[in-house]
């Protein structure tokens, strides 16, 4: 998708794909750092201890303890950000048609990890009164913190995966930030789908699943069964894309062509 918005705009860029162990971690960032690299994109599982190698850290990577973008800044030193909870804030507003959907009311995220971190802090600029997080492990006061860094001054509640809970019928949102359900994992999308109440979901709540592959996950299956917007991952993949060309570059790419790179 890159290639394709390099192309679109005119520009000489390539975007390439590096293998790199932990203890080359350090090089990459140099690499950055000395102009050889226009940008950096860091994944798993990568995207933590970069936060230790990098001159300035973003608010962004900083409230979600992880990063995936690295921009060189003009003065050559390397800043690190998270474009993750940006585009999952932009993708619910585009599923909700309405940004003040959210205000005041509950939202649910389906995880611990790093997306549900950046989910937490999507929800708590969107204005959420109270994030129920529900999950396997249990760090409360971690997740709260996430919460209170998006300048939200919502509540969070912490529920462990067990039987299916008795949910608020206020939600405006229902976020799932793991990998169940994707191809290859070994845990299967049911088994966030089934902790859900989805007799109490409110028609008006929107859920997203940052699962892409397959594009449609039990998860989302149950959410059109009960009628209610609903969308995969594959437009948050484009918008933290996006996000990440437009600091490298300081050019807006157009979406729809990467968009229409992945298919």
């Amino acid at each position: 998708m890159h290639g394709a918005a390099f192309r679109a705009l005119g520009l000489p860029h390539t975007y390439d794909k590096i293998e790199t162990s932990a203890g080359e971690l350090g090089d990459r960032v140099g690499a950055l750092r000395a102009g050889e690299l226009a940008g950096l994109n860091v994944t798993v599982p990568h995207k933590t201890r970069v936060l230790e190698l990098v001159d300035a850290v973003d608010p962004s990577a900083d409230a979600t303890g992880a990063a995936n973008t690295l921009v060189r800044t003009a003065a050559g030193s390397v800043r690190a950000f998270n474009t993750d909870a940006p585009a999952l804030r932009d993708e619910l507003v585009a599923l909700a048609k309405d940004a003040g959907r959210f205000r005041g009311r509950s939202a649910l995220v389906l995880g611990t990890g790093g997306a549900a971190r950046a989910a937490i802090f999507a929800l708590g600029q969107l204005g959420v009164a109270r994030v129920v997080v529900r999950g396997r492990r249990k760090d409360p006061a971690d997740l709260a913190s996430v919460l209170a860094a998006s300048g939200s001054n919502a509540e969070l509640a912490f529920e462990p995966f067990g039987a299916p809970p008795s949910d608020p019928s206020d939600y405006a949102a229902i976020v799932q930030a793991t990998t169940a359900g994707m191809h290859g994992a070994e845990t299967p999308g049911d088994v966030v789908a089934d902790v859900v109440a989805w007799d109490r979901v409110p028609l008006d709540c929107v859920v997203y699943d940052v699962v892409y592959a397959p594009p449609r996950t039990p998860l989302l299956l149950r959410a059109a069964a009960r009628g209610l917007a609903n969308d995969g991952g594959l437009g948050m993949l484009v918008r933290q894309g996006a996000l990440a060309f437009e600091l490298w570059l300081g050019v807006k790419p157009p979406l729809d062509v990467m968009r229409a790179a992945l298919g």
